[in-house]
């Protein structure tokens, strides 16, 4: 994939350098001459240049762009980045950087945003998934909060233990997308079976959520 990243400081770089391991072609972009170091990151293109003005993002090739990433430290700009990256230049994928987790509700499709990313939100979402066994925890929101990623635990307790993937009822249009066991990550095979001790990462509509977390709680919850 090629893919643009507005914002050349220190995350836009790390999420170059990941993107590159993985085999992709990256445009890395900032308006501060500052933040343009090829030498950090020698296998990305590199642009000086606004990454909210349409003239900039022409001069850029934005619309051979499979993924547009605003990843600034300015909420506003990653707003107009991705507005444009949608609507002017037919992005198919855009994913945004929220710094202050106040503006996170304009963080939507209005603004062009299909992934919004809060730094404070995910590592909240990353502790209490450290912490915590049986409880549903909301690691990701998509499309403006219409579908949400999120995981649990499966406690030993749970009903649902040695039951096989394809004999879920899962409530709503909940999905299981990926079990993570024993610290690798597999598909959800329709013959195996779901383990205690599993990390269970589903996409689901916010409105099942607590559905869902009843459906997979221990059986001591449920009877509470």
């Amino acid at each position: 994939m090629r893919v643009a990243i507005a914002g050349a400081g220190n995350v836009g770089r790390s999420i170059a350098r990941e993107l590159i391991a993985n085999g992709h072609d990256i445009l890395l972009i900032d308006r501060d001459p500052d933040a343009i170091k090829p030498e950090s990151v020698p296998e990305a293109e590199w642009l000086l240049a606004d990454a909210c003005e349409l003239a900039s993002l022409e001069e850029a090739g934005l619309d051979s762009c499979d993924v547009a990433i605003a990843s600034t430290g300015d909420d506003k700009a990653n707003l107009v980045h991705s507005l444009l990256a949608k609507t002017e230049f037919g992005v198919p994928r855009t994913v945004a950087r929220v710094n202050h987790p106040s503006n996170e509700w304009m963080f939507d499709d209005l603004w062009g945003v299909d992934v919004a990313v809060s730094t404070p939100r995910l590592m909240c979402a990353l502790v209490e998934e450290a912490v915590t066994v049986g409880d549903l925890v909301r690691l990701l929101s998509f499309r403006g909060g219409h579908a949400n990623l999120v995981e649990m635990t499966l406690p030993s307790t749970s009903p649902r233990v040695g039951q096989r993937v394809g004999d879920l009822r899962l409530p709503g249009d909940a999905v299981l997308v990926a079990i993570i066991r024993d610290g690798s990550a597999r598909p959800p095979e329709r013959d195996g079976a779901v383990e205690a001790n599993d990390e269970l990462l589903f996409v689901v509509d916010p409105a099942v959520e607590a559905e869902l977390a009843q459906y997979l709680a221990p059986r001591e919850r449920r009877s509470a």
